[in-house]
């Protein structure tokens, strides 16, 4: 998706040839597209032989469903029980961590 997302349209050789090394193969991406396709993440055109593959869903759209389905399957939709097992299993840098206070700190206000 990212690279439809960067690129806004791609044939399937063209997201092959954007993902790098270690090389995936042609059939492997063809399948992902399908799969993407098939559950409304992406729409193709047909140009010649080749299909053009589309996002249909924008970046933050589908972050925001992914973040939903993990509160969800994970956190008992609980925001804030997702929010402690990142900070408490992940190294965040001091700026992070300084982000995240200011975070707080400015919604505790607004409980006021």
């Amino acid at each position: 998706m990212e690279i439809l997302w960067q690129k806004e349209h791609a044939t399937v050789s063209e997201v092959t040839a954007s993902l790098g090394a270690p090389p995936i193969a042609y059939n492997t991406v063809l399948t992902t597209l399908r799969i993407l396709e098939q559950k409304g993440f992406v729409r193709h055109e047909e140009e010649g032989r080749a299909f053009i593959y589309i996002p249909r869903v924008r970046r933050e759209e589908a972050s925001r469903t992914a973040l939903h389905q993990l509160l969800n399957r994970f956190f008992d939709d609980s925001p804030g029980a997702l929010a402690l097992k990142l900070v408490e299993n992940q190294q965040l840098d001091k700026t992070e961590l300084l982000r995240l206070k200011e975070l707080i700190e400015k919604y505790e206000g607004e409980g006021e």
